[in-house]
């Protein structure tokens, strides 16, 4: 027999959780500010033309209501749940999302952009928008926040939320081992070393416009995605090893870049959030989480689908996607994404303050 509440115990129980959180201290951030790719995306790209959207389903079949919000993702994304986990909100809003406003954005927000990367070159494959730009509307949302808080308020809220930087993985696998170009300019590790350079000067402009509690996310296991194993397949694609090797190495730098910023910066707390690990266990050890299918996305044949595609092979979707570890082609499932957040709680999340 199922069990009904109604709409106002709902609203009763929320209210007692945050408070526990509150009388607990868990709630030790007033926001989650977040920037980068489709893996932190709530639908920004829905207010742009560009192909890479996820405002359609089966995107969102399982987020409140079966709402397609433009999160590549069945449901809720990590930072979501880290949102939830930490008491702040249930989900963290789209920036350029006509539906919110200064009010919700001021406890979090998204200025994140599927398709980009560190690289602005990276924007330009897929037509979004580039990190420089999401700096650019952090700018002006700190100038809407003053007029919400005031100016002291404001800082307050600035210096104290949790920043959240996700992105990278589309500088390798849209970028330099796809399309002509940097690939053409820089080995391997010289590209490498130039996307440390664009980070480090994102980092640095993020700290002096206020921020102090800043998580920077690794890459994932990118040659584990199943759009990468399918393309590996293809004659004259780079070789998967090369593709481990970079985002093995790249994650190296991130965590170096992190340790060098911690001590020119002061008063920074800056933390490497290591997802990497996290997923590649998920991968070797399915049975652990419940998991069944590793290799395939749910979404149609899951080999190569994502985007619109998703959509154009919608009836071959699985029944369950909290038994695969990816919703589509690149991107994992809710499942996946509830599980990491939970691991980042009890990693990086709580080393800030410490």
């Amino acid at each position: 027999m199922s069990t009904q509440y109604s709409p106002l115990l709902c609203v009763v129980l929320n209210i007692l959780v945050f408070s526990v959180l509150e009388i607990t201290g868990t709630n030790k951030f007033p926001g989650l500010i977040v920037f980068g790719d489709s893996t932190v995306d709530a639908g920004n790209n829905n207010q742009i033309p560009t192909l890479a959207k996820g405002n359609f389903l089966p995107y969102g079949q399982d987020f409140e209501g079966g709402k397609p919000t433009g999160r590549f993702c069945n449901g809720l994304l990590a930072t979501d749940f880290l949102s939830q986990m930490l008491g702040i909100k249930n989900s963290i809003p789209a920036y350029l999302d006509p539906a919110f406003d200064i009010e919700d954005f001021a406890t979090g927000v998204t200025f994140a952009s599927a398709g980009t990367g560190y690289d602005v070159a990276t924007s330009k494959v897929s037509a979004v928008i580039p990190l420089s730009k999401e700096l650019e509307y952090y700018k002006e949302y700190l100038k809407k926040l003053s007029s919400f808080l005031g100016k002291d308020g404001a800082v307050k809220t600035a210096r104290e939320s949790l920043y959240v930087i996700s992105v990278g993985t589309n500088d390798f696998i849209l970028n330099y081992f796809t399309v002509p170009g940097r690939s053409s300019q820089y080995t391997i590790a010289e590209y490498e070393d130039f996307l440390i350079g664009i980070a480090r000067n994102f980092l640095i402009e993020l700290y002096n416009l206020g921020a102090k509690n800043i998580a920077l996310v690794g890459l994932p296991p990118s040659g584990c995605l199943p759009l990468i194993k399918t393309l590996n397949l293809v004659p004259g694609r780079p070789n998967l090893e090369e593709i481990k090797k970079a985002s093995k190495d790249f994650n190296v730098k991130l965590q170096n870049l992190v340790a060098t910023l911690s001590i020119e910066l002061d008063g920074i707390e800056l933390v490497y959030a290591d997802i990497y690990n996290p997923l590649l266990k998920i991968i070797q050890n399915p049975n652990l989480y419940g998991i069944e299918n590793v290799k395939e996305g749910c979404c149609a044949t899951g080999t190569v689908e994502l985007g619109i595609i998703c959509k154009a092979g919608n009836l071959l979707s699985c029944s369950d996607p909290s038994k695969y570890v990816f919703w589509d082609a690149v991107h994992p499932s809710e499942k996946v994404y509830g599980i990491v957040a939970d691991i980042l709680m009890n990693t990086t999340i709580s080393k800030f303050g410490n």
